[in-house]
């Protein structure tokens, strides 16, 4: 049966046709999309063309300006010939983030940071080329290069900043947790005075520097940092000298690392926040804006598995990372998907006797039911109850780890019971060690 109208034609299924008519013409319709993709591929090209103008003018600039001794502004003058080459020649060898940028030196992360300064700038060549310009200007004044002014040991500081392990992308983690600051002390001593400040934002580009030298500026990456700043217990909006050196960091990095910052994901966020977020962010440029991913407390875990890998994921905020470990990044991790109001079983069988085996397991947003037992595989032995908790919602961070000695062939089953109304995601790794028992130790 075929139904038509004068503008285009609808098909039954089974006429055995869905684009085109008994005749094979293709409908108005079919033309109308074909047409729009055709447009749609046709900007695109257009649009890698105009970017890669833009990069090719850029190098030019930019190799220019070095050559001619004007990349830092204008030369001095009533140098000697002598003192003028050797500025030349220094120049030659000038990089950022140890890349370096003369064009012709064929380096391959040179268009990677060049690329960086023209994203910021909507690919601008101009603007773009002011603002090299500025930061190398910036980063020579306030000696931002940790080889250059030395590098600042506080470790205090390690409680507020530090980076640790890589997301999904392999993009290094710079976490930045405010709670500490609670304590009048350790806020007296960053924030007591200006100098003190001054220091606290030294210390953060020092950070900022250190994670940029984890960077391959290679195609494929990674070529940026992913910050998530944990305002748990975080001192309150009150504290202005912590608001102005946050602001100043927050403009400093949008103004001399751009497109360094690939994500900033905020958790534990409080209400007071998204007040003061909406009143900087006529600091913040359009593109920045779209990096900032926000967490309730309630959705950390959640938020932050979607970047990182459970694996390295520290065990505070819900992984199953953490420092001087048993285990490593390279421990494979196993996910299990549990339905709303099911329960869910991981069987880790041991089939040899003399070992311990050693598990590790978490749930996102837990509230569950869990039970953990030893099962030998000889029906005459008896079952060993392990763990059984009822059902309770666990706090935000807090993971089983538990371990047990097998004496026989058998199974560790851990059974899940999920009685919500939300599917539950569970991640899980396990190993074996060997193990001397300690009735050995005794009979010696």
């Amino acid at each position: 049966m075929k139904m038509e109208n004068a503008s285009n034609y609808i098909y039954d299924e089974d006429d055995g046709s869905s684009s085109t008519g008994g005749s094979g013409q293709e409908t108005p319709l079919q033309e109308y999309f074909e047409e729009f993709q055709d447009d749609g591929i046709a900007a695109i090209e257009e649009m890698k063309l105009k970017k890669k103008k833009a990069l090719l003018e850029f190098r030019c600039m930019v190799q220019d300006a070095i050559l001619g001794n004007y990349i830092l502004g204008k030369p001095t003058k009533n140098l000697s010939p002598k003192h003028a080459a050797k500025c030349r020649q220094q120049l030659k060898e000038i990089s950022l983030w140890g890349v370096p940028l003369l064009p012709t030196k064929c380096h391959k992360g040179t268009d990677i940071v060049l690329l960086k300064f023209l994203k910021a700038k909507d690919f601008k060549v101009h603007e773009a080329f002011k603002m090299l310009r500025k930061t190398l200007i910036w980063r020579r004044d306030f000696m931002a290069n940790v080889d250059q002014q030395g590098e600042i040991l506080d470790p205090d500081f390690d409680k507020i900043a530090h980076l640790n392990c890589t997301d999904k992308q392999g993009q290094p983690l710079c976490y930045n947790i405010y709670g500490p600051l609670k304590d009048r002390e350790l806020y007296k001593k960053f924030f007591g005075t200006k100098n003190d400040c001054d220091k606290f934002l030294r210390l953060k580009v020092q950070l900022l520097e250190k994670g940029i030298k984890e960077l391959s500026f290679k195609p494929g990456g990674p070529n940026s940092i992913v910050q998530i700043t944990d305002l748990k217990n975080s001192p309150g909006p009150g504290h202005k000298e912590l608001s102005l050196v946050c602001k100043k960091s927050l403009i400093l990095t949008q103004n001399h690392y751009p497109d360094l910052i690939h994500r900033n994901i905020i958790i534990n966020v409080p209400f007071w926040f998204y007040v003061c977020h909406v009143m900087s962010s006529q600091f913040i440029s359009r593109s920045n804006k779209r990096k900032f991913v926000f967490a309730r407390p309630s959705k950390v875990t959640k938020t932050l598995l979607k970047f990182i890998s459970p694996e390295n994921l520290p065990v505070e905020y819900g992984g199953l990372y953490r420092e001087n470990d048993e285990f490593f990044p390279e421990d494979r991790v196993s996910e299990l998907v549990i339905g709303k109001s099911t329960a869910g079983c991981i069987q880790i069988p041991v089939p040899e006797a003399g070992v311990t085996m050693i598990w590790d397991l978490t749930v996102v947003e837990w509230d569950v039911l869990y039970k953990e037992e030893f099962i030998p595989d000889d029906e005459g032995s008896y079952r060993v109850l392990l763990r059984e908790e009822r059902e309770r919602e666990r706090k935000g961070g807090e993971r089983i780890r538990n371990s047990f000695y097998i004496n026989e062939p058998g199974k560790i089953v851990i059974t899940i019971h999920n009685s919500s109304f939300n599917r539950k995601k569970v991640f899980y790794r396990f190993k074996t060690k060997p193990t001397v028992p300690m009735y050995v130790f005794y009979k010696k």
